[in-house]
């Protein structure tokens, strides 16, 4: 087997966010199932894992829910300040133990793991603090490219299941090697639609659309798609978006 390429970039994401962030303010919303509402507190647009185990999912409105679910559920109301401020404290963290930081989102930041002798030690110190500095569980994906990246911090949650004492089961150094139990549609950018078209092609999993021929996914998918294919393989096609 070739050697893999150190891990250049790293994606670190908190778990089920703003229902971990409603957590941190109120105890006994811990190990319950928690719904977070969005606008006019309409439809769920944050689940708990035991939320998720009830069967509700993202986007179904509250209304929906059976009564026999809705009677098990906690419910608040989304509070988007008391979310950015967890998130601005995240980042400080990792601007503490980090290179240089992407804030990609609310929820998700990326990371340069340029020059650390052991990045994986480096995320897990991240998640450490993280978690016991803000109250936060997170996961960690690491890769040559971003797309990988994601793509391990997708295959971190899967392992750890989102435990928040899952130590280094949630950090994931994903390789085109290893890819292959991501399914296609939750690779970073390419969305249901090309996931539909790529399963007519028996496209499946991350690994499916790494090995399709080069010429081929640009001539049908355009040259998005073809990048995505390119940093699945570990070739970079971008850097940080500072």
């Amino acid at each position: 087997m070739s050697e893999q390429p150190a891990p250049r970039f790293g994606l670190i994401d908190g778990n089920a966010f703003y229902v971990s962030c409603e957590r941190v303010w109120d105890p006994s919303l811990r190990d319950v199932p928690a719904v977070v509402l969005g606008n006019a507190d309409g439809c769920a647009i944050a689940l708990s894992p035991e939320a998720k185990a009830l069967g509700i999912k993202i986007g179904t409105p509250i209304f929906q829910v059976p009564d026999a679910g809705r009677k098990q559920l906690q419910v608040r109301s989304a509070n988007f300040a008391l979310y950015g401020d967890v998130s601005a404290r995240i980042v400080t963290i990792l601007r503490d133990l980090f290179p240089r930081v992407e804030v990609y989102s609310i929820d998700e930041n990326f990371v340069d793991l340029d020059g650390l002798t052991d990045p994986a030690a480096a995320a897990l110190e991240a998640r450490r603090r993280i978690l016991q500095w803000v109250g936060i569980p997170c996961c960690a994906g690491l890769g040559a490219t971003r797309t990988l990246a994601k793509a391990g911090n997708k295959l971190a949650k899967v392992r750890s299941r989102r435990a928040v004492q899952a130590g280094e089961l949630a950090v994931f150094h994903a390789t085109p090697e290893n890819i292959d139990q991501l399914l296609v549609e939750d690779v970073w950018g390419v969305g249901r639609r090309f996931a539909e078209r790529l399963a007519t092609e028996g496209v499946k999993t991350a690994a499916d659309l790494a090995a399709l021929p080069s010429d081929a996914v640009r001539a049908r998918y355009g040259v998005v798609l073809a990048r995505t294919q390119l940093e699945l393989r570990g070739v970079p096609c971008g850097d940080l978006e500072m």
